[in-house]
């Protein structure tokens, strides 16, 4: 009897692990980076900014959702490269006003806002067309104000001038894609309005 036991107890322990597994395998890359994980890049200098504009000006920006990162192209070149945070439930395509997801697909940058509620912002064109078919289907609102923002607002910063390098450890954002305020400071000097963004899985 204590054998058979045994058996059962072996076969429950690997059922386990190999669940583990597999949700750590589909959802484990989704896990927020520690901070020692994370590459910061070192802050341009505004003569560095001018010539990024004048002999590589930014023609895309790529979201890595899975990877946390942000990038900035030029004819398929990477000129920059930033850690974000995304929304508190980051895994797929935003569907619906309040899900807490980042959405996915082709936008552009099309206007942005020196006085953020966190700093500085530049709104990407969520929802198309598309979306909001889908939500329309589904009858629910799609949501928007989807922003590449920084994480510590302007009062914050005035302050405690040390947050605007502030880095949260965690998605925290409604959907928005954020970075750190000298990120977005650049960021905001760096992309023009109409930029394509695509945002990857």
């Amino acid at each position: 009897m204590k054998r058979k036991y045994l058996f059962i107890l072996a076969g429950i322990f690997s059922i386990c692990l190999l669940s583990a597994y597999v949700l750590y395998d589909r959802y484990g890359k989704y896990l927020p980076t520690t901070a020692s994980d994370v590459v910061f890049p070192m802050a341009l200098t505004g003569a560095q900014i001018q010539s990024i504009r004048q002999n590589t000006p930014i023609d895309i920006i790529h979201v890595y959702k899975n990877q946390r990162y942000l990038v900035l192209q030029h004819q398929n070149k990477i000129i920059r490269r930033y850690p974000i945070r995304l929304g508190f439930s980051p895994i797929g395509h935003k569907i619906k006003e309040g899900d807490g997801k980042t959405p996915e697909g082709r936008y552009v940058i099309d206007w942005r806002n020196r006085q953020s509620s966190f700093y500085k912002s530049l709104h990407v064109s969520y929802p198309n067309a598309k979306d909001q078919q889908n939500a329309q289907l589904l009858g629910v609102s799609t949501g928007g104000d989807i922003m590449i923002h920084g994480s510590a607002t302007t009062k914050q910063v005035k302050v405690l001038p040390n947050l605007m390098r502030y880095f949260p450890q965690k998605d925290w954002t409604w959907g928005c894609i954020a970075v750190r305020n000298i990120d977005i400071d650049e960021i905001w000097q760096l992309v023009n309005n109409s930029t394509v963004i695509e945002i990857h899985p």
